[in-house]
């Protein structure tokens, strides 16, 4: 609009710049017609119309009281009697209406009177078909502006619109997505004005339905591993009964045969070869049911250091028959509130592996100390073993998994789910010959 205004202003003052400058030259003309009339006339009147160069005035032409054109701007008109409608354009003007329209022409006649005396008439032709073109020119030029600024402003429109639906259709995009289930998709979309907001909480809210599904999976999945769980657990128990009968009808072969015949050795030892893998599957049912019985805590208030003795007073023997040189070092001294029985299971289970891990080693060192870090009890045990493998340090919680030949890979396990029923954090790290440190956390 401001532009338009500009333009329309300026085509304005040019317009009225033109008819100042044709109304100058037709009174100019005028003026050396009427000086003509007065004089007698001479013909200066069409030299002067070219040096006007006048766009608005078609001729000029001076006319006496008897009625004769004396003269003209067009030369062949000069001597000739006014024609019949020139005399009614004469009368008329005496009447008061000198200006008379045509096709493309206005006639104007002027009488010229000079001290009461009538000299004579001008009439001017006044071309109509010039302003009309200067008047159709600013028209044009007009249209073609507003054409100009509009699609100016179409582009603008555009292009301020095409930012904000971009964004939107890649919003469509993405609600399509996530709607066929890829919850992995992210926008993309830097943006901090209402747009840009609208795309974080459609992340925010992606992120908390990817969230929610990988919940349900672990729910389905644990509803499917309670399944199983339950499932061994019947399977286990039903195991144990023809074991014990398998086990108390090897016992009554055994005695028959002693009674029968001394020279059933062989037969008697693979019978109680026997007994040793009833008694080994027997051990892993029942640990396999220890580890998978919901824990029922027993707690109540005990000395750490105490509890630590204790255990180390069941595996000193052991120790010192294997040569293995037990350091403790008891930075700190507190009661916890634990079941006792099953901490110590904890610590016999861990330090029994650590008596194993260093059976073949030339240094033989069992490191026990405590800390204090930050609200929690630090049990630091550590050996001088021969270390486990960086790639399998990640299973080593794992159910069934075992770095011993006999072992059954529950223990640690069963120590990592007691720690953390407690509130605690256990802790694996090791390097292969070097040895292995175990950290057990317990809130004080």
């Amino acid at each position: 609009m401001s532009m338009l205004y500009l333009f329309y202003t300026q085509t304005e003052r040019r317009l009225l710049k033109e008819i100042e400058n044709q109304t100058a030259d037709l009174t100019k003309a005028i003026q050396i017609g009427v000086e003509e009339v007065t004089r007698g006339g001479s013909n200066k009147l069409a030299e002067y119309v070219k040096k006007l160069n006048t766009k608005g005035i078609k001729e000029i032409s001076i006319i006496s009281n008897q009625q004769e054109i004396i003269a003209s701007t067009n030369p062949q008109n000069i001597g000739k009697p006014v024609t019949h409608r020139k005399k009614e354009l004469i009368i008329k003007a005496e009447l008061g209406e000198p200006v008379f329209e045509e096709e493309n022409v206005y006639n104007v006649i002027v009488p010229v009177i000079a001290g009461n005396v009538q000299y004579g008439y001008i009439h001017l032709r006044i071309n109509k078909d010039d302003f009309s073109k200067i008047l159709k020119t600013n028209a044009i030029k007009r249209m073609i502006t507003t054409l100009i600024i509009f699609s100016l402003g179409i582009i603008v429109t555009y292009i301020i619109s095409s930012r904000y639906t971009r964004p939107i259709d890649t919003l469509t995009e993405a609600a399509i997505k996530v709607a066929q289930g890829d919850f992995n998709y992210r926008l993309n979309i830097n943006r901090k004005d209402e747009i840009g907001k609208i795309a974080e909480s459609f992340n925010f809210m992606i992120q908390k339905l990817q969230e929610n599904q990988m919940l349900h999976e672990r729910l389905r999945e644990a509803e499917h591993l309670a399944a199983i769980g339950q499932l061994s657990r019947t399977i286990a128990h039903e195991i144990r009964n023809p074991l014990n009968f398998i086990n108390l009808s090897i016992d009554h072969l055994i005695e028959k045969l002693k009674k029968e015949d001394k020279n059933n050795s062989n037969h008697i030892n693979l019978l109680e070869k026997m007994k040793q893998e009833i008694y080994r599957v027997n051990n892993l049912i029942t640990e396999y049911l220890e580890y998978v019985k919901p824990l029922k805590l027993n707690k109540k208030v005990a000395n750490i250091i105490e509890i630590i003795e204790d255990v180390v007073s069941i595996i000193e023997a052991t120790a010192e028959k294997e040569g293995i040189n037990i350091y403790k070092d008891y930075t700190v001294d507190f009661t916890v509130n634990v079941d006792v029985d099953l901490i110590k299971s904890c610590f016999l289970n861990i330090i029994t592996n650590a008596i194993y891990a260093m059976r073949d080693s030339e240094v033989k060192n069992l490191f026990i100390k405590t800390e204090l870090v930050d609200d929690n009890i630090l049990i630091k045990i550590s050996d001088t073993g021969s270390g486990v493998p960086e790639e399998v340090i990640d299973k080593i919680f794992e159910p069934f998994f075992s770095t011993k030949r006999d072992g059954l890979g529950l223990g640690l396990p069963l120590a990592k789910k007691v720690i953390e029923e407690h509130g605690g954090t256990i802790e694996f790290s090791s390097k292969l010959g070097q040895g292995t440190e175990v950290k057990i956390y317990i809130p004080v």
